[in-house]
Formats: C-alpha cells, structure tokens, sequence
C-alpha cells in the first residue's frame, strides 16, 4: 500500500516525470495476488508484471526456502539488469523492499546487502502494533551498519488504529527522537482510492526522500 501511495502521489503532483516500480522478488503467489499484477491492476504504470516483479515464488514463505521448494535456484542477475533498463526509462524508480532489511532473499545475501550493493536510499516501513518499536530500532542500527542512507520512517495501519494506539505502540514524535530518522507520516487502514492515497501522502514531508 506504501509504494502505491508514493506512486499514486508522484502520479498526481509531479506528472512531468516518469515514474516506476521495481520489486526485486515475491513469494506467495500461490495464496494471494503477486505484486506485479497487483501494482499493474490499481496503477496505470507503463510496465508489464515481470518488469515490477523479475522473480516469484508460489509458496508464502523466505523466498530462498520457497525457491527450493520448486527446485529452483534464485539468481539476482537477470533482477539486476531489469533494475538497470528501468533506471534508464524512468526519471525516479520505487524499489519496494521484501519484508524487513534482515530477511533473506538468498542464501547468503539479505535485503539489507541488496540495497547497500545498489546503492539505494531506504525509507523503513513499520506496522503499527505492539512491539513495533524494537522491529523498528533492530532495522534502523542494521541500517547503519551496512551505512545506508536512511530517508525516513512512514508507519503503517493494516487494522484500524485509534489515535491513542498510535501514540502507544509507534508514538512518532519519540521515533524520531530516539532514532534520528524522522517519521514521515502514518497512512490510516482502509479501502483507499489511488486518489485518497495521493491526497494523504501530499501532506507528508516527502522533500526529505528527494534531497
């Protein structure tokens, strides 16, 4: 929902560029719609499915582990030059990360070195709930120990939150302050239009992604 909200914003507000959409890698695309055909079907990209999401995995799991499953070997190349051409089509490129920096994405690299090899700025994206802070903290020092450049914090809804919850479980004043990494903002649970999305997202300070 992030990564179509910032797009679904840059769609809106900055229409005299071109944008796109990368997600290196999905795994279960056996239970649920793969993010390729999902970002195709809400977005108006000029992109095909493979071009969003180079590789996928049936099975809901590490997609190392999915990937054996269908005796299949994961190899970042073919995911590396898909990155490249749409670097060169497109003016601004959202890379949508798979899980959080640690989680693997092979059997010896996490997302965490991908983004250090390509040399990408992040920005975390945390669920708000109980013990958010501690996922939130572990991602941020993983962060900095592969020195990535850390735009900001966006915190996410997917069940209805109340203000008071928010302030409890993810207060974004006290992100900011302890983790030096500024909340961008907090996208509310619900059924929103891509046009919601990007009214939402206006509000944020988005400047701070673009230095």
């Amino acid at each position: 929902m992030i990564t179509r909200a910032l797009w679904s914003y840059a769609h809106r507000y900055r229409p005299q560029e071109r944008w796109g959409i990368l997600k290196p890698m999905q795994s279960g695309t056996a239970v649920e719609i793969g993010d390729g055909d999902y970002y195709c079907q809400t977005l108006a990209l000029q992109q095909t499915a493979s071009e969003v999401c180079p590789l996928s995995f049936a099975a809901p799991l590490a997609p190392p582990i999915a990937a054996e499953l269908e005796q299949r070997t994961i190899d970042l190349a073919p995911v590396w030059q898909t990155y490249q051409q749409l670097q060169k089509r497109f003016d601004y490129l959202l890379v949508e990360g798979i899980g959080g920096l640690g989680s693997p994405i092979t059997w010896e690299w996490t997302v965490a070195d991908l983004a250090a090899a390509w040399k990408l700025p992040i920005v975390l994206v945390a669920t708000v709930r109980l013990g958010a802070i501690a996922q939130i903290v572990a991602n941020i020092a993983l962060a900095r120990q592969y020195k990535l450049d850390i735009r900001g914090l966006i915190l996410n809804c997917v069940t209805p939150c109340s203000d008071t919850a928010i302030a409890q479980w993810t207060p974004p004043e006290f992100l900011s302050r302890f983790t030096r990494v500024p909340v961008l903002g907090v996208l509310p649970c619900g059924q929103h239009s891509n046009e919601q999305l990007a009214e939402m997202v206006a509000e944020w300070p988005l400047d701070l992604l673009w230095r």
